[in-house]
């Protein structure tokens, strides 16, 4: 499994009640996203930093997403372009199932 976190700076301060409606109003895009397990939306304590912490089943899968497309969708949306990191993920602990998954 691999690990993808996105991160922009926005250019000015969202709240947490702005930034959950933009947040809900581009999740269903990611819904049936091929290879995607689970993605998080964060944002910052001082709000001025989001993005989206990604658990992908390889690392093709993320890449099939973070395309041109994709970085000219999110810097429209929020005025900046995105910085993405991968990572492994060789471990997860999933508490609500009560599982530990290993790649």
């Amino acid at each position: 499994m691999i690990t993808a976190i996105a991160t922009f700076r926005l250019p000015k301060r969202l709240t947490v009640d702005e930034a959950k409606a933009i947040f809900q109003s581009t999740a269903p895009r990611y819904q049936a996203q091929p290879g995607l397990v689970r993605k998080y939306y964060v944002l910052s304590e001082d709000g001025m930093t989001a993005g989206g912490v990604y658990l992908w089943e390889s690392r093709a899968a993320a890449e099939a997403l973070y395309t041109e497309a994709w970085r000219d969708f999110v810097t429209g949306k929020y005025g900046t372009a995105p910085q993405v990191t991968y990572m492994d993920c060789p471990v997860v602990v999933d508490n609500p199932t009560q599982q530990i998954l290993v790649d």
